[in-house]
């Protein structure tokens, strides 16, 4: 534990920004699996939507910083080539 007023005031901060960080990662695996789950279903349009919800909140993860911009690139190209092996 910090002594210092200026150590635990960043340690509060810290513990903020660690949960905050925790719902976005959270968010963007969830939304993830929900495009990955209507793919299998063979829902097209199900699919579609749930593609550009996951594109927005993986852009959106990347830009708070809960992730890094690689990963979420990764993700979305992968997302997007499941999406081209599904109508092949």
């Amino acid at each position: 534990m910090a002594n210092k007023q200026s150590a635990l005031k960043r340690w509060r901060q810290s513990i903020k920004r660690r949960t905050r960080g925790r719902v976005r990662r959270t968010e963007a695996r969830t939304a993830v699996r929900a495009v990955r789950e209507a793919a299998t279903a063979g829902d097209g349009d199900q699919y579609d939507e749930a593609l550009s919800r996951a594109y927005s909140v993986l852009d959106r993860a990347a830009r708070k910083g809960a992730i890094a911009t690689g990963k979420a690139d990764r993700d979305k190209r992968r997302l997007a080539a499941l999406r081209a092996s599904i109508d092949a």
